[in-house]
């Protein structure tokens, strides 16, 4: 009976352990981020290399340069709100989501394409685009 009992309190354990992990993955912070403008917050969810296209500038660009790309748009294009209209999983490790950017410029549709590696959310590709 001990053994048993020991057995689901360890089930329960690792149960919950792993729900931690996946409220940790939620892509939240990346619209926090696009809704402050904090174009250094964005980057840090931004693989080492991320396809990006910025209003019809696009191209493959490292971290850093996707950074200056995006601070310059939020710059130009400052933030009236920003929400998730759509959001698809195609599998466990890759998601993609589709919002609405308001600014004083306009509405941009924005991209967001990610992946999930180990314990970390990462934008591999991500579009603003004037609608």
């Amino acid at each position: 009976m001990a053994i048993l009992n020991l057995f689901f309190s360890l089930l329960f354990i690792f149960h919950t352990a792993s729900f931690e992990v996946e409220e940790d993955l939620s892509i939240d912070p990346v619209i926090t981020a696009i809704s402050t403008n904090s174009s250094g917050e964005l980057a840090k969810y931004f693989e080492s290399s991320i396809s990006l296209n910025v209003n019809g500038q696009q191209g493959s660009y490292s971290r850093n340069q996707a950074e200056i790309v995006i601070r310059d748009f939020f710059k130009k294009n400052p933030s009236k709100g920003f929400t998730i209209v759509y959001s698809s999983e195609t599998n466990p490790s890759l998601s993609s989501f589709i919002g609405d950017y308001l600014s004083g410029e306009g509405t941009f549709k924005v991209f967001i394409k990610v992946s999930q590696q180990d314990s970390n959310l990462k934008i591999y590709s991500l579009e603003f685009v004037k609608g």
